[in-house]
């Protein structure tokens, strides 16, 4: 039920824009399980990389608003709580529901990383909170997955390349599939 309730969300609106980049919703969370994978990831943190904005493709009426075209606030934790209610291993949650928080403290721990940010990205992070304040990155950083969180986030950030041959998304359901059966 869990994979054919993820692949449906997919089809509905795996096909939209990712917010203002040159690709797919579907393209750019297969380009980032690709990534994920090629990185030698274990299979949460795949299967994490793969719907870590799974939040943007849920029922409008779950959305607490929008960030002015570029997607769904709190994607992150409403991606996170949909995955959890389906059995889905705290460590797939936790790195879904953290990556906006790792782009914020890495803005405030690198300017230059603030400078890389895309058009989109720089204009999501003003719905997001803006940079970390000291506090928020001191108990960020206290995280048990802090690492693969800032991993995701690296993903993420390069997932974006237009035309980029990836495996289909049947190859990364079945990993999903995998994943929700060890965890049931």
């Amino acid at each position: 039920m869990t994979t054919s309730a993820i692949a449906k969300l997919f089809a509905q609106s795996g096909d939209d824009a990712y917010f203002g980049e040159p690709i797919t919703q579907l393209e750019h969370a297969l380009q980032c399980a690709q990534l994920a994978e090629n990185a030698g990831a274990d299979q949460d943190t795949i299967v994490a990389a793969f719907l870590h904005d799974i939040g943007h493709l849920l029922p409008p009426e779950l959305a607490g608003g929008y960030m002015d075209g570029y997607g769904t606030v709190d994607h992150e934790r409403l991606g996170a709580d949909f995955l959890r209610e389906r059995g889905f291993s705290e460590k797939v949650a936790q790195l879904i529901e953290n990556h906006v928080n790792a782009k914020r403290y890495l803005v405030f721990k690198n300017p230059g990383y603030f400078a890389r940010l895309s058009e989109a990205s720089l204009k999501t992070l003003e719905f997001q909170g803006g940079p970390m304040t000291v506090g928020e990155a001191t108990a960020f950083e206290t995280n048990p997955y802090f690492k693969g969180i800032l991993q995701l986030r690296a993903w993420d950030e390069q997932a974006k390349i237009p035309g980029l041959l990836t495996p289909d998304i049947a190859y990364y359901l079945s990993i999903v599939e995998r994943n929700a059966d060890r965890v049931d």
